[in-house]
């Protein structure tokens, strides 16, 4: 089965310092159709203005995974973490028990964009744990390269679910190819630039799930260069 879920249909939240636009319910925005799919609980689209930001606040019991597209981002958490993410890198938090943090956009001109995913944990009450981690842009160019997983194979960084999360950023007229088994869910989110999904055209913002299907999916690049999440699911 196939499912689109439009950039345009997302849910929004927009203050004086914060553009936020949200994949599944959170927060104000709430559709009984979008809570999420699987353990894929959260994907919030970001930009916030300069100087501005997310003040110290709590989580618990939730995997969270950020994704810098553009400009930086500062963190600042209940474990003495401190650094700031930049375009490339990504973060780790496992809130587990519980944790603090801030988020924050340390730049006085530039706005900083970024993707926020909540993943469910396969287990409740973890230790919280922080980790920041920058792959080589060579690494990502034109193939699916895991940098999320539940063993942390490769320099991928682990998380405690039965989870893979792809980056890709896809030339134009390249193509990169990813095997489904019926077994699995697969959520593939545009999170800049166009792309093709089987001949279906996404756009930055798109969201696009696929189940119950043994199948091979082709992605081939519109845009100069795009920035591609695949997540790969328990059912």
């Amino acid at each position: 089965m196939h499912f689109l879920r439009p950039a345009d249909e997302r849910g929004h939240t927009q203050t004086e310092w914060l553009d936020s636009y949200h994949s599944f319910s959170f927060g104000n925005y709430y559709d009984p159709q979008f809570m999420g799919f699987s353990d894929l609980r959260v994907i919030n689209d970001d930009i916030v203005e300069p100087g501005r930001g997310f003040e110290m606040h709590p989580h618990n019991n939730m995997e969270i995974i950020t994704v810098v597209l553009s400009g930086a981002l500062e963190h600042k958490d209940s474990l003495d973490s401190g650094s700031v993410i930049r375009s490339g890198e990504i973060q780790k938090m496992t809130a587990g028990s519980g944790i603090l943090h801030s988020e924050f956009n340390p730049s006085v001109k530039e706005q900083v964009h970024f993707l926020q995913i909540w993943i469910m944990p396969d287990l409740r009450d973890l230790h919280p744990d922080y980790l920041q981690k920058k792959f080589p842009e060579k690494e990502l160019k034109n193939r699916l390269y895991l940098i999320v997983s539940p063993d942390g194979i490769g320099d991928s960084v682990q998380i405690h679910q039965n989870t893979k999360i792809y980056q890709c950023l896809l030339d134009a007229g390249q193509t990169v190819k990813y095997k489904i088994s019926a077994d699995r869910a697969v959520w593939l989110q545009i999170a800049a630039g166009s792309a093709s999904l089987n001949n279906t055209p996404l756009v930055a913002g798109d969201g696009y799930a696929i189940w119950d299907e043994d199948t091979e999916i082709q992605i081939r690049g519109i845009d100069r260069q795009s920035n591609i999440l695949l997540f790969d699911l328990s059912k």
